[in-house]
């Protein structure tokens, strides 16, 4: 059945009184002229896939068959508020300290394990049961999306590796994307994950392939993703370079990379206007990464990243304006030919372990013990964790979207159309603008007006407007999605002219 393009859901609906109360907040004035704005229908760009957003969660939250389970309906209802269709990652750090236990009786194997933050833990080895990887597929059936899922390379091998990835491959079938073998393997000396400067590109793909071969050879229609790299999306070229030369080369659809915008928390760079800029570093790593994806004929993907490293930043990471940034980020690697990305989140406790044992950001907070989503950008939170805390828009009382999320959400009505070049000058206001084609030929244009003080007024073609991403500041700790009315109010269309405030997103339906 064909999902209609736009639909209503429950924690979309907002008051005319609420909106009224934003108002107060978010004073709107005239400005002298419109700025024009064209979008060139012509000129079609990249197409989008329908599958694009997606979350990026550690493995280690597979050793509660519970979390990813179709009896946890909180945590499903807000997977597909976020996005009908996504891509769910299973990876980060503690992809690394997992093991496969496939009967009961089997005991952990001996590691001497040493964490990001160069600490020694008593014990971080988790399991991984069959029973872990069911309870995940009927999650995946509940919410309509598929899986990454990472393998053992930090301490795995074929013997290790291939039992489990045999048993996830038979469960979770068609909704088992690839295997990601490795996470952030740039980064395996500072981990402690191998010794000496001889870990290079070239020595990773060797033992990649060792593993990626021997799991092909077990699995034929086994598919994979490399390398994963935290920052150095270089390793991308010299892959692609090495790549002619494999022989028996296993069936690799994507290359990925990571990306955080800042980090640590306690960087005194890491501000909200800087957030609110772009950062030429996406370009230069998506110019990177086209290029080798093309080399090996792959798509190209950002499985794992967020604001600021490490857990997020208290004020930054948990605010509306890392909504926008979601926003504005998602739809820039849309319009530079991703096939997807994964933004990191999930449990307190999986999460903390990630990052060394404690979440950092926490030392930056004027009050530790103040409710606060544990890590600070996850796009979903625990309820668990917020007691006290006043928040909008929940669907359930276990989980409900932070702000990051809810950017994430605003834009999702681009997955599977096709980007338009868009002519868009706004001077000196913080401002974007993105237009696409979905198939059904219906044209969407999404304005982003990130200035923190002055609103934009815009010429637009003849359009109605469909949604408004607002809050009643950018330090606030909550988003709003308005529709109808409560929208108009906040951006009123007139004469062909639209008023949009400072900080806030809007997206229009042209006729």
């Amino acid at each position: 059945m064909k999902r209609p393009l736009f639909h209503r859901r429950k924690f979309l609906t907002t008051s005319s009184s609420a909106a009224a109360a934003l108002l107060l907040h978010r004073s709107a004035f005239a400005q002298p002229a419109p700025v024009p704005l064209h979008i060139d229908t012509a000129a079609a760009g990249h197409l989008i896939s329908p599958d694009f957003i997606g979350l990026s969660y550690e493995n280690m939250q597979l050793e509660d068959p519970s979390f990813f389970s179709p009896r946890n309906t909180g945590l499903i209802e807000q997977f597909k508020a976020i996005s009908p269709r996504g891509v769910l990652r299973l990876g980060g750090n503690t992809s690394e300290f997992s093991w496969w236990q496939a009967t009961p009786s089997q005991r952990p194997p001996e590691r001497n394990l040493v964490l990001p933050n160069g600490s020694r833990p008593q014990s971080t080895l988790y399991a991984i049961t069959p029973q872990t990887i069911r309870e995940l597929n009927g999650f995946l059936k509940a919410t309509g999306w598929t899986c990454i899922y990472g393998l053992n390379l930090g301490f795995g091998s074929p013997v290790t590796d291939i039992p489990e990835a045999q048993y996830v491959s038979a469960t979770l079938g068609p909704r088992l994307q690839y295997f990601q073998i490795g996470n952030e393997v740039d980064q395996f000396i500072q981990y402690h994950l191998r010794d000496g400067e001889t870990w290079t590109p070239d020595l990773y793909l060797q033992q990649w392939l060792t593993i990626a071969q021997a799991v092909q050879k077990s699995i034929p229609n086994a598919r994979f993703g490399l390398p994963d790299v935290a920052s150095e999306v270089d390793w991308l070229t010299r892959i692609a370079q090495l790549w002619p030369s494999v022989t028996d080369k296993p069936k690799v659809t994507t290359l990925s990379h990571h990306y955080y915008w800042s980090g640590p928390p306690s960087n005194p760079r890491a501000t909200i206007p800087r957030l609110l800029q772009t950062d030429p570093a996406v370009a230069r790593k998506a110019a990177l990464a086209r290029q080798a994806s093309a080399r090996l004929g792959t798509t190209f993907r950002m499985t794992e990243g967020n604001t600021v490293y490490r857990g997020g930043k208290s004020g930054l990471s948990d605010v509306f304006a890392s909504a926008l940034w979601a926003a504005d980020y998602l739809l820039t690697l849309m319009q530079l030919g991703y096939s997807g990305v994964n933004l990191h989140g999930g449990s307190g406790h999986a999460q903390a372990v990630s990052v060394g044992g404690t979440f950092v950001g926490e030392a930056e907070m004027k009050d530790p013990n103040q409710p606060h989503p544990k890590p600070f950008y996850t796009p979903i939170a625990n309820r668990g964790t917020l007691a006290g805390r006043g928040v909008n828009g929940k669907l359930s009382p276990d989980y409900l979207l932070e702000p990051t999320g809810y950017g994430m959400t605003f834009v999702s009505s681009f997955a599977g159309a096709t980007m338009l070049p868009v002519n868009f000058d706004p001077g000196p206001i913080n401002a974007v603008a993105y237009a696409a084609r979905t198939p059904g030929h219906t044209l969407l244009l999404i304005i982003l007006n990130k200035d923190q003080t002055q609103p934009l007024t815009i010429q637009l073609p003849p359009c109605t407007l469909h949604q408004v991403l607002t809050a009643s500041s950018l330090t606030t700790q909550e988003a709003h999605l308005l529709q109808g009315p409560a929208a108009s109010a906040l951006v009123p269309i007139r004469n062909a002219t639209a008023l949009i405030p400072a900080a806030t997103g809007a997206t229009f339906l042209l006729t």
